[in-house]
């Protein structure tokens, strides 16, 4: 019965937590009386053969006990356990302790563990390393202790933990495939997988490819590898077509496939390919997954295509916290406000748990509907009925959100009163602000600190120069240009784009490239003239450049995004929206030009840019001309 009044002290261990110590410790308790049924001979007096027996029940409870923990003081109590049972030399014991403490993020107590444990064999270490795969400089760390210091030779199981633990560091990536060679296991399917992702995530798509072209027999999980490898680096066209490829071989579709397929999609903006993949996913019964309905629904609504997100996020059995938060996100990008503080409190009565990026989506929200007193209302909520502390991407919302109201010194205030140090994201707003208001001297200060945190990014000396444009402080905005060119820093040329059969059309600025270029300049004259009839005038003062009046006047009439309108217009279906994305945001002309041309057409305009959507229908802005 000495094991069994063990048993009993574990309910009696301090905790926090105790009902579900209690709960936990409560297999061993049943498993002892399991094992006594099966052993009677663990009630008997000591006996080392009977004695062995009722160890090793002990053992295989106390490991049952360790794998259900899921907290802390569970885990330690446990632990306490063990030593007092004069187990703790068990290996196996010891592997399942550190294991446990690293999965619950307790790096410190598993490495203490693990350093006490007498006898320690490859498990051991592959237990260690697989734990510590958060942190590379900790599990490279312990790679070499295993394989210089204790000459320990690892496996499969290892190099699987080492690659998961490169995370973008192709270095010491290439440094863990050269050794798998060597130890003879780099052509398992499932190290070259490991390898094929390691190599997409690190930007070495070659290595990747070749990597995949090299397997005899590629399994799901290798095509879904080189497919996603592919899209991360910017070539989604080629993953969709490693895709057809996959289905000419006989392989169908699984949860992995779908997703990287619809973040393909994301890249290449063709709302029919996103049609495709959707009855793609009706028809291989794949919908009901949630993982596939949310990235289903995002990918709708950044083709501009909200309804049809609603639709699918309806559809959605069961839909979960990132289901929802996805659809909030949605909401944010439109500049519906209102719509997504109603989502919120709908999420929060059906009980579900915000979490820091659903708060991020809900303040960006009230930032692009100018909703300050809930913007405030929300940011304070998220920590003192949440428990969430404010990170730096809720300040930045913050930020942006006083700023695009006019409230620059409040916005300067909540960066001074700041936790951490300010990143570019808040500084950005800040800027952002300060040259839609003309508050020059704020933002020349603002930009110091902006090109202080990143020399190289040309956006901040154009934002800069262009502050000073419009404030016709023409000498000043020539010097940081002049800087700008001196540092050999080019300017992002602004393009737009739409899609039409089944392809992208893109134009830049006073762009004749294009086939139809005649027809759509024709069709542009055409437009302008029916808005000037309603008393338009172009706002040159968008033009930030020292140049004559008409030529200004020709220069903004010659806008990608009026380019794109036109040829819309000239291919698309009477009464079908147009959906155009622009990398630049949108100025105001072409803003007010989108918004007349909606009204004299009769046709809704979309135009998506990198802060929001637009939706322009009868003469309005779903903004309401505040962006």
């Amino acid at each position: 019965m000495v094991f069994l009044c063990g048993f009993c002290s574990l309910f009696l261990l301090p905790t926090k937590n105790s009902t579900r110590l209690r709960q936990e410790c409560s297999i061993l308790y049943n498993f002892f009386n399991q094992s006594r049924t099966q052993y009677p001979l663990l009630l008997r007096p000591f006996h080392p053969i009977r004695h062995c027996v009722a160890a090793e029940a002990l053992v295989s409870a106390l490991v049952i006990a360790v794998k259900s923990c899921t907290s802390i003081s569970s885990c330690r109590g446990i632990h306490a356990r063990v030593i007092k049972s004069f187990l703790y030399r068990d290996g196996f014991i010891g592997d399942q302790l550190v294991t446990c403490y690293n999965k619950l993020g307790y790096a410190e107590d598993a490495q203490k563990v693990f350093d006490d444990m007498p006898d320690r064999d490859l498990v051991s270490w592959n237990s260690l390393i697989c734990g510590f795969s958060r942190c590379l400089h900790v599990t490279l760390k312990a790679f070499c202790t295993m394989k210089f210091e204790m000459s320990v030779k690892p496996n499969e199981v290892t190099i699987l933990s080492m690659i998961s633990a490169c995370n973008g560091a192709l270095d010491v990536g290439r440094y863990i495939h050269g050794f798998a060679i060597k130890i003879g296991v780099s052509l398992e399917v499932k190290v070259v997988n490991s390898f094929i992702n390691m190599y997409g995530k690190s930007g070495d798509l070659t290595s990747a490819c070749r990597l995949f072209e090299a397997i005899p027999y590629p399994n799901i999980v290798s095509w879904n590898s080189i497919i996603a490898a592919r899209v991360t680096n910017g070539c989604a066209g080629e993953g969709v077509h490693c895709f057809n490829k996959m289905r000419m071989f006989g392989m169908e579709p699984d949860e992995g496939t779908i997703l990287a397929l619809l973040q393909a999609c994301v890249h290449l903006g063709v709302g029919k390919l996103a049609e495709s993949i959707h009855g793609l996913i009706f028809c291989s019964g794949l919908g009901a997954q949630i993982a596939i309905a949310t990235a289903l629904l995002d990918l709708y609504a950044k083709l501009g295509r909200l309804s049809a997100s609603y639709d699918v996020f309806g559809e959605v059995g069961c839909a979960d916290r990132v289901a929802w938060t996805a659809m909030l996100a949605g909401y944010a990008a439109h500049g519906l406000g209102r719509e997504a503080i109603k989502l919120f409190e709908n999420m929060a009565e059906r009980g579900l748990e915000p979490d820091h990026v659903t708060f991020t989506h809900l303040l960006s929200a009230c930032s692009h509907s100018g909703l300050v007193r809930e913007g405030k209302r929300y940011f304070n909520l998220m920590s003192e009925v949440y428990g969430i502390e404010p990170r730096i991407d809720h300040y930045s919302c913050m930020v942006d959100l006083l700023g695009r109201c006019g409230l620059l010194n409040d916005a300067y205030e909540v960066i001074r009163s700041m936790p951490m140090e300010p990143n570019a994201g808040v500084w950005g707003a800040l800027l952002g602000a300060c040259r839609v208001y003309g508050n020059i001297e704020l933002g020349k200060e603002v930009a110091e600190h902006l090109i202080h945190l990143e020399p190289l990014d040309p956006r901040n000396y154009i934002m800069l120069s262009n502050m000073y444009a419009a404030a016709c402080s023409w000498k000043d905005a020539a010097k940081v240009r002049a800087l700008l060119k001196e540092r050999g820093l080019k300017r992002t040329p602004g393009w737009s784009s739409i899609e039409y059969g089944n392809k992208i059309h893109q134009f830049f600025v006073g762009d004749r490239s294009h086939p139809e270029t005649e027809k759509i300049y024709s069709k542009l004259e055409e437009l302008l003239g029916k808005i000037r009839k309603t008393g338009y005038s172009s706002k040159t003062e968008y033009v930030l450049q020292d140049v004559e009046e008409e030529i200004k006047e020709d220069m903004i009439n010659k806008h990608s995004e009026k380019l794109a309108i036109a040829f819309g217009l000239l291919v698309s279906k009477e009464g079908d929206p147009l959906i155009i994305t622009k990398n630049l945001r949108i100025c105001g002309d072409c803003h007010s030009t989108a918004k007349l041309i909606s009204l004299i057409e009769k046709r809704t305009i979309i135009i998506r840019d990198p802060k929001r959507f637009h939706h322009f229908s009868n003469g309005f802005c779903s903004c309401s001309d505040y962006w």
